[in-house]
């Protein structure tokens, strides 16, 4: 009985591993359709903006204090 229960385990295991990878997609991808719309001026411009209020939160809650 519990052979035959770690034999079910073990290929239930390696079916989901083997189906994951199809299924996951980073958090962070750009669909194919979005990505083939950026040009060299979208791929060259200056995304980071330091006077924004995101990273002066970021800063001002991290500040390191001697």
């Amino acid at each position: 009985m519990r052979r035959g229960f770690l034999k079910a385990l073990g290929l239930g295991t390696a079916a989901a591993a083997a189906a994951a990878p199809a299924l996951a997609q980073r958090a962070d991808s750009v669909p194919a359709r979005d990505a083939r719309k950026e040009n060299e001026a979208t791929r060259t411009a200056a995304r980071y903006q330091p006077n924004a209020a995101g990273v002066q939160a970021f800063y001002r809650t991290n500040r390191y204090e001697k």
